[in-house]
Formats: C-alpha cells, structure tokens, sequence
C-alpha cells in the first residue's frame, strides 16, 4: 500500500496541516471555514493565515463546487485583554511594565 500524496502536501506550515486533512474534513461534511480552522488551527499560527486560508477557501470552493469569493473569511479575533507589544515580541514577561 502507498502513501497518499496529499497527506504530504503542507496547506498551513505555521500548524503542519496537510491537504489530506482538510480534504478529509470536507468530505466528511464540514465545510465551513470556521470549523475547520477550529479542529486543525488553520490561521492561528504566527502567518495568521495568510498563506492557509486563501488556499483553505480554494479547496473549499472545489470541493464544494462553489467560486472563492461564496466563502467567507473567517473572523479576526483580537485579544481578550490588550496586550504590550514587548510580550508579543518576547521582550518582557506579562507582569513588566515600560
């Protein structure tokens, strides 16, 4: 038995998600973009999607028969509490202050 190619084809580098798993998840139904950056985290690495989610919204729209532009971008979120820039970029702990 052979290894299925698409299981090596790299959709979301920030969260190793292949195209096999996104393709997986449709065909099983879910084809919502939401969803599926909920179960796999597409567009929550440092890219935030900016390389997986238009090539997430393309499958989906294949898959599904559908142009790109019929599916939605998933929503941005900001934090839950304003964070520093310093604790972002690793420069000081959460309690620091400048």
């Amino acid at each position: 038995m052979t290894e299925d190619p698409k299981g090596k084809i790299i959709i979301c580098r920030c969260n190793d998600v292949t195209l096999k798993e996104i393709e997986d998840l449709i065909e099983g139904g879910i084809t919502d973009i939401e969803e599926i950056k909920r179960l796999t985290r597409i567009g929550m690495g440092p890219c935030q999607g900016r390389t997986c989610i238009p090539l997430v919204i393309s499958i989906i729209a294949r898959k599904a028969g559908k142009k790109p532009g019929e599916i939605p971008v998933p929503a941005t979120r900001v934090p839950v509490r304003p964070v520093m820039m310093g604790v972002l970029a690793g420069e000081m702990g959460d309690d620091d202050e400048e």
